[in-house]
């Protein structure tokens, strides 16, 4: 019995060492979520991509121009239990010349239209996204409109996840 194992054992490290290419980390591939100021949607995109496909990706956000998270992006993620403690507002120049890219997903228009180019992306997408920022109403409606632009993203994600064959 011990023979048979060192024999399954030899033969699965010949096969190894014959295809190196198992022994090589695989990395996963960046995701950049952009928006106008990264303090709501990519914020959330992020969030959201990093819990569902964080096994598949590395997941970052960025604004055109970086400002803080809005308050009430944390009050809508913290209802599903997210906590964006050590989350930041971060720029885009922050990552431009430091960083490879794979995917860029643009969450708004302002970042569709002025997203400087990013070398090296292999794919670049747009979500169109209600901006929740500019809503102007009572306490209670503002955090509705977060809670369906949360719901929304998350759905997006979802579907990003599906559309690559990523079960969640």
């Amino acid at each position: 019995m011990i023979h048979s194992f060192f024999f399954f054992l030899c033969i699965d490290l010949i096969y190894i060492f014959n295809h190196p290419s198992l022994l090589m980390k695989k990395d996963k591939p960046n995701v950049l979520f952009v928006c106008s100021h990264n303090s709501a949607r990519s914020q959330m995109a992020e969030t959201f991509l990093r819990d569902y496909g964080g096994d598949y990706f590395d997941v970052y956000s960025a604004g055109i121009e970086g400002t803080r998270i809005n308050p009430y992006t944390i009050k809508v993620l913290e209802e599903l239990n997210y906590d964006l403690s050590e989350q930041y507002a971060k720029s885009i120049s922050d990552f431009l010349g430091n960083m490879k890219f794979d995917i860029v997903i643009t969450v708004c228009s302002e970042a569709e239209k002025n997203c400087p180019t990013i070398p090296g992306v292999k794919t670049k997408l747009h979500w169109d996204i209600e901006n929740p920022s500019s809503f102007e109403g009572t306490e209670e409606e503002k955090i509705e409109v977060f809670r369906r632009v949360r719901d929304d993203i998350k759905a997006k994600v979802l579907e990003f996840l599906k559309e690559r064959g990523i079960k969640v």
